[in-house]
């Protein structure tokens, strides 16, 4: 009698003592995957330049400030602009300061200013299109219109940004085609109420991005879905080794 009860108060404790840890194990296993739902990966965006305002100079609109728009927004590469005008305006992208500060580009080096957009001034019906220009080079980089010999650019189309590494470019804007052709000028047409696009053919849209530049993309990367699920993984296969060992 005294050996069946002493074995049954064995059974007992080995098998609270196996559950038990069971529970701690799945417990802990619950708080890694909870602490992994926060290291998500933050997507590209696309930053709509001067918001519902659109790309345009300071005479059509007083209240225009690029600059102050700018300086809210954290810009990393990958990332693009786009740009809401009409082909009565131009977007010109340079690094290089002086032909910012003269706003004119006729001088410009070729690799170190591009012209995504030029402007008709004889259309007597501005035609509204949208341009879209990827951030594609870390360090300082300015934006401003040059037509009408840089006067929307004196009126306040202009402004500079900052971009960072952040993520680094996508496979899709790491190595742009040289044969590729150049950004084209906008055609007048019949108005439709969708403007024209204007992005080189070699250039991708981000696929995690927000619509809204201030705010920060949910979106997860394949890379970073790999990273964690490898550390998920990982933390499982301690836990189990752990229990399996004690």
């Amino acid at each position: 009698m005294d050996s069946y009860n002493y074995n049954n108060r064995l059974s007992r404790s080995l098998f609270f003592f196996f559950f038990s840890n069971i529970s701690l194990s799945l417990l802990l296993l619950l708080l890694l995957l909870l602490l992994e739902q926060d290291s998500v990966v933050e997507g590209y965006k696309n930053y709509t330049v001067g918001e519902s305002f659109g790309w345009y100079d300071t005479l059509e609109n007083p209240k225009l400030d690029y600059q102050k728009w700018a300086s809210t927004k954290n810009f990393t590469l990958g990332d693009f602009l786009i740009f809401n005008t009409d082909n009565n305006h131009s977007v010109i992208q340079t690094y290089n300061f002086t032909t910012y500060k003269l706003c004119d580009y006729e001088d410009a080096l070729d690799n170190d200013t591009i012209e995504w957009s030029s402007a008709n001034p004889s259309s007597t019906t501005p035609t509204p299109i949208s341009v879209s220009v990827p951030l594609l080079k870390v360090g300082t980089t300015y934006f401003f219109s040059s037509d009408y010999d840089g006067e929307q650019c004196t009126n306040g189309q202009h402004f500079n940004i900052n971009v960072t590494y952040g993520q680094g470019l996508p496979p899709s804007l790491r190595s742009p085609s040289d044969n590729s052709p150049a950004p084209i000028s906008p055609q007048s047409g019949d108005d439709d109420s969708v403007p024209d696009t204007l992005v080189p053919s070699n250039f991708d849209n981000p696929k995690d991005i927000s619509d809204d530049g201030s705010e920060a993309s949910n979106s997860v990367s394949l890379n970073g879905i790999w990273k964690s699920s490898g550390v998920r993984l990982c933390g499982t296969l301690v836990l189990v080794g752990h229990f399996l060992v004690y």
